[in-house]
């Protein structure tokens, strides 16, 4: 029950002819650079939380320790 080859080819033939060549072309470099810019900040965010072990400093917004309400009173 698998698409076959000329089942795809139809289903590109009607993108392209609902959305165009131009704006398929646009929706691509816009995909890639978002998916580059997601790992360059994985890349980054791994690096800044190595730093922080290395540092034993909590980094910012982290939870380092729960509170509960008997500990606040």
């Amino acid at each position: 029950m698998g698409v076959s080859m000329t089942q795809l080819l139809i289903i590109l033939v009607i993108v392209i002819l609902v959305f165009g060549t131009k704006r398929l072309k646009n929706v691509g470099g816009d995909l890639g650079d978002a998916i580059k810019s997601f790992r360059s900040a994985m890349k980054d965010g791994g690096e800044d939380k190595k730093l922080a072990e290395k540092d034993d400093e909590p980094l910012e917004g982290e939870v380092t320790q729960k509170q509960t309400e008997k500990d606040q009173a």
